[in-house]
């Protein structure tokens, strides 16, 4: 068991998705960061379907009472075993009774740590990961919360290189379904760059700036809403879905983030600069 005395700002427990939920309502969850989540599976030699948890900002802190190897990747971030350094981005074995650390998010938000075995809890709709619209799945961590860690499935970790998603958000975009809902829609959409808002999170990146303006009035009925749709409200400003997206929608969908780019909406801080661009 490790058992949490700190569980920061927001820290769930994600794989990679519920996928083919969406008929009964309900999101696809899993880890914002993906590359980020697969290489800290990779570093402690587990299958990459295994749990990891996701902190928001840094702030988890736990104990153990069994040895574990552990690493953490995604948003860099001092690592502390029994207030000690530990090296980021690689596999760190730690004593059973150690006190352990994923500080505050240096660069980006969404840091991911993963233990040897994965974090083992009882998947639900297929899947491990804690959905933040309609909470199903495991409940967000809390301080006390009690994790069960999985049997190892390797002898050894896997040596790896770490593949970074903190860069320049430039987000690629694909023609969504209601162009025609917007004058020279694309080009209104790339022209002015973003900035992400507070109110961002796993649900969608909210984003301010120049107004995308309608030549339609009224409203759609509700449709299907995919993953990066990118949707324009009545106020027009672009809202980015992201995996704990509502399954339908009523406001026009203008452009779909490419996927390779989703893992830049996972990073991207509050006033960070986003700029769009045609795929």
């Amino acid at each position: 068991m490790i058992t949490v005395t700190d569980a920061g700002p927001l820290t769930t427990i994600q794989d990679r998705g519920r996928l083919g939920q969406a008929h009964l309502g309900v999101p696809r969850a899993g880890a914002l960061d993906a590359p980020a989540a697969d290489l800290a599976n990779r570093l402690v030699g587990n299958a990459a379907q295994c749990a990891v948890l996701e902190t928001t900002l840094g702030g988890l802190r736990f104990v153990t009472d069994v040895a574990l190897t552990l690493a953490v990747t995604g948003a860099p971030c001092p690592v502390l075993v029994d207030g000690r350094a530990r090296a980021f981005g690689e596999p760190v074995t730690v004593r059973a009774g150690s006190d352990v650390t994923v500080g505050a998010a240096t660069a980006g938000i969404r840091s991911y740590l993963a233990v040897a075995g994965g974090v083992d809890v009882a998947p639900v709709l297929g899947s491990r990961s804690t959905d933040t619209l309609a909470w199903v799945g495991p409940p967000a961590l809390c301080r006390g919360r009690q994790l069960a860690v999985g049997r190892i499935g390797s002898d050894r970790p896997w040596s790896d290189t770490p593949c970074l998603t903190i860069r320049a958000p430039v987000l690629r975009v694909h023609p969504g379904p209601r162009t025609d809902w917007f004058a020279d829609a694309l080009v209104a959409l790339t022209r002015s760059p973003y900035a992400v808002t507070h109110d961002s999170n796993r649900i969608g990146l909210r984003l301010g700036g120049p107004a995308i303006d309608r030549v339609r009035p009224g409203e759609l009925p509700s449709e299907g809403i995919v993953l990066g749709a990118v949707q324009v409200p009545p106020d027009g400003q672009p809202l980015v879905f992201l995996h704990d997206h509502p399954v339908t929608g009523g406001y026009p969908v203008i452009a779909v983030v490419d996927p390779r780019d989703l893992p830049v909406c996972a990073q991207a801080r509050p006033g960070d600069r986003i700029d769009f661009s045609l795929a």
